[in-house]
């Protein structure tokens, strides 16, 4: 006998068709079962019933015959349902009762799932202070901007330090230029030092010898006094004796015209000694006021070379110090920056990670409401198709009932 008999599994497996021997037949007991099974798709669309067949290894019933196809053949005048029927039908009830009260179950916990899943979007995903990232992007942009105003600053401060050293480079090269300068200077202030040292020591070699020449010119004079002392002495001693004889040799005469020569000779050298001396004292004059001039104008130089030197130090001093402020500052922009950055970096991913939570708490929460809505389907599929069953087999009975009266 072949007889479909109710199979309406889900899948949670909570029914299962019965393989009694068949309750018209009276025997013949179900070799193989094959169930209607159910399968819906996500939220209960796409949901395809396979067909139930079962098939008989021995047929038999009241009037020698066999079922097929849902129906059976009565060959006596029994009523609609036996004792067996009964039975079935009565533990068929009792599980469809159970079923439904599962069903009923299960609604109540997909109601109440859809309503805690609801409320749970309508009450915390808005006013939780974590899921709010439009303050974080507001943040993001402050910091953004703030960055980039940094980087320009620092640039800036990186141009002005390379301003600095190039400055400082120029200061360098002045300041070595004029050391040369005043080197040089100070070279040629030494060696007009030792000019003047030998002028110096020529003036000096010339007094002694105009005082050297004076002492022998008062000597020579001293000299001549005694001499003509001495000649003045030996005339007046001398005794007049004429004698008829040739003139004699004037000598008066001649001491007087040697002593003119001798006086016009010393006057002479004297007055050259004299002249050559003033010409020497002129030009060591004139020598010595001029490097007297050169010797004050490059100590005026020198002094106008030391206030700038001093100047250029000062403001060379000046622009390392800058140099060592700028750069204090920029590794202290750098540093504060940095843990800013950190900062940022540290928000940023605790936010990722809030978000990934979140993002695998909505999917977790989406796949069980999807198993929630697959289950409601298949269940309300299976409860579909049991009504269908019922109202076949009901159909059945009573075009069964009809024929056995008529």
């Amino acid at each position: 006998c072949t007889t479909p008999l109710l199979a309406v599994p889900g899948a949670s497996g909570l029914l299962a068709a019965a393989a009694p021997a068949c309750p018209r037949c009276g025997s013949g007991v179900l070799a193989s079962s094959r169930a209607p099974s159910i399968h819906g798709g996500s939220g209960g669309r796409g949901v395809s019933v396979s067909s139930a067949r079962f098939v008989s290894s021995a047929g038999g019933g009241y009037g020698g015959g066999s079922c097929f196809d849902a129906s059976c053949a009565f060959g006596g005048g029994d009523g609609l349902l036996s004792g067996n029927e009964k039975i079935t039908m009565q533990n068929l009830n009792d599980r469809l009762a159970t079923y439904l009260q599962k069903v009923r179950a299960l609604e109540d916990a997909n109601a109440e799932l859809e309503v805690k899943i609801r409320d749970w979007y309508q009450k915390e995903a808005p006013t939780s202070p974590a899921r709010d990232y439009s303050n974080y992007y507001k943040i993001i942009e402050d910091l953004r901007d703030k960055i980039l105003a940094a980087t320009i600053d620092n640039s800036r401060v990186v141009l002005e330090i390379d301003n600095a050293r190039l400055a400082a480079d120029d200061f360098r090269l002045k300041y070595e230029n004029e050391l040369f300068l005043r080197q040089s200077v100070e070279s040629d202030i030494n060696g007009l030092r030792r000019v003047l040292d030998e002028l110096t020591l020529a003036r000096t070699d010339l007094e002694l010898q105009i005082e050297s020449l004076k002492e022998e010119l008062a000597y020579l004079k001293k000299n001549h006094e005694e001499e003509m002392k001495e000649y003045s002495t030996q005339l007046s001693g001398t005794v007049n004796v004429e004698m008829d004889a040739a003139p004699g040799i004037d000598l008066t005469r001649i001491l007087s015209e040697m002593r003119e020569q001798y006086e016009a000779l010393a006057e002479k050298n004297r007055k050259d000694a004299e002249a050559w001396f003033l010409t020497q004292t002129d030009e060591l004059n004139r020598e010595v006021a001029t490097h007297t001039e050169q010797i004050q104008s490059s100590k005026s130089e020198i002094t106008e070379l030391r206030r700038t030197v001093q100047s250029l130090e000062i403001e060379l001093q000046s622009q390392m110090s800058m140099k060592a402020g700028l750069e204090a500052n920029l590794r202290d922009t750098e540093g504060r920056y940095c843990a800013q950055l950190a900062q940022i970096q540290n928000l940023i991913t605790s936010v990722e990670e809030q978000l990934s939570e979140i993002r695998c708490d909505m999917e977790r929460q989406n796949q069980e409401y999807r198993m929630l809505m697959d289950i409601k389907s298949r269940l309300e599929q299976e409860i579909a198709t049991y009504r269908q069953l019922l109202e076949t087999q009901d159909s059945q009975y009573v075009t069964v009932y009809k024929s056995g009266d008529g």
